[in-house]
């Protein structure tokens, strides 16, 4: 993938065109890196950057973004979607990372943030620990210009993964996922695992 295709704004732009990039997948492939990423390039750029996540993950830092790979990033913690418009003041760049976890208002609020001409950069699970579309992605997804769907490395085959598989014991629908917490697995292995499962219960 390259940034060409993303069009980003500089200093030199007269009109600023607003849009929604979402790049989402599995646990452990890469997604908040590539957002830290994407948001350096702006910063190089001397745009105005603001990052946003949600106040429950406080895994790696209460305040900072931090990838599995341990990159980081300043952000300011919310507690609903709604509060980052009462944030935002002249940015070029809004990124929010563990979208997921946010409630359905975000994709809205996304959508309110590109039409004022800034660009929106999401991270985010597209998909539970069950195999379900996770909070408000799919309509993040739907809305977006731009998604990138990043995979990671099958824990059991070693080909590209897309699932997060729950390890551990607990039915709770937002676990915070560390390396003992979830496993990435590809369709395949996945489904073998939840028939594996589904019979150890009956």
């Amino acid at each position: 993938m390259t940034d060409s295709i993303f069009l980003e704004n500089t200093n030199g732009h007269q009109k600023r065109n607003g849009w929604v990039e979402v790049i989402c997948g599995s646990m452990f492939s890469g997604k908040t890196e590539e957002l830290i990423r994407r948001l350096n390039r702006a910063i190089i750029a001397k745009q105005k950057v603001e990052i946003f996540k949600p106040a429950i993950d406080v895994r790696y830092d209460e305040e900072n973004v931090v990838s599995h790979d341990k990159s980081s990033i300043k952000s300011t913690p919310v507690q609903t979607a709604s509060q980052i418009l009462l944030l935002v003041s002249d940015v070029d760049v809004i990124g929010i990372d563990e979208a997921q976890f946010f409630d359905k208002e975000l994709a809205h609020v996304c959508n309110l943030l590109a039409n004022e001409g800034i660009r929106v950069i999401v991270a985010g699970l597209d998909m539970d620990y069950l195999g379900n579309p996770f909070g408000p992605i799919p309509s993040l997804m739907a809305t977006a210009e731009y998604v990138t769907k990043v995979h990671a490395i099958c824990m059991q085959c070693g080909n590209l993964a897309q699932y997060s598989h729950r390890i551990i014991k607990d039915d709770n629908l937002v676990l915070l996922g560390e390396t003992d917490n979830y496993i990435p697995l590809c369709r395949k292995c996945y489904v073998e695992k939840i028939k594996k499962s589904s019979r150890a219960n009956d």
